[in-house]
């Protein structure tokens, strides 16, 4: 029986993700430049390392841009996009529901600390998560396990109790790893990567189709 839901929050409770590469491959654009999804892929639901789109432009291709600029201007256009996301379908019934039902509630991101406040107060939603680990808090961040890892021992449950609510093939990777179930509910940019498949997940388009009440027996 699953005892605690531990959800990732970038592109899972709000679609952050879409807005980034739209932001990015906008700017991309106007050097002439084609940004593709298999290349941005490298950094959604992980770090900057393998691919860091705000240098990219030039360090690989040698444009003459002023980072700083760049970056701002990067973070307007997106926060402009994000100006019209809201929660994803079926989030918000996950959490009254997890609550009602006694389960613990974690949340475990590969984004900054400050990052996940501003979006978890703008939408309202703080106060369901006893446990918030994120990037701050570990050396490696997802697809390696320690994010997942941390949450759940801040909970105090096992693997098996556990449930990852997950959007990105990093993200599942990380909650596999851990040892944990996984329900897989892709975005609208993440429903076009390659996931790799796994014995204790779950790949659904939505929360609003994966029925609460089979998830937590994990009768799937």
């Amino acid at each position: 029986m699953i005892k605690a839901i531990v959800f990732d929050f970038d592109g899972t409770i709000i679609d952050t993700e879409t807005a980034w590469y739209n932001a990015f491959k906008n700017a991309y654009k106007e050097y002439n430049v084609d940004l593709t999804l298999e290349q941005y892929s490298q950094c959604i639901g992980t770090s900057l390392h393998s691919f860091n789109p705000y240098e990219y432009l030039m360090t690989e291709l040698n444009l003459p841009i002023d980072k700083d600029e760049f970056r701002i201007r990067i973070q307007g256009d997106h926060s402009e996009l994000m100006n019209i996301e809201q929660v994803r379908p079926g989030v918000m019934d996950y959490l009254k529901l997890a609550k009602e039902a006694g389960l613990k509630i974690g949340l475990a991101t590969s984004s900054h600390r400050a990052w996940a406040d501003k979006y978890l107060d703008q939408l309202g939603i703080r106060d369901y998560f006893e446990v918030i680990q994120t990037s701050d808090d570990v050396e490696k961040v997802k697809p390696d396990p320690a994010l997942y890892v941390q949450a759940m021992d801040a909970l105090g449950v096992k693997p098996e109790e556990t449930l990852a609510i997950e959007d990105s093939p990093n993200g599942a990777k990380a909650a596999a790893a851990a040892g944990m179930n996984v329900i897989v509910v892709p975005n609208a940019l993440t429903k076009f990567l390659e996931f790799e498949r796994y014995d204790k997940a779950h790949h659904a388009e939505s929360l609003m189709d994966v029925d609460f009440q089979r998830a937590i027996a994990w009768t799937l």
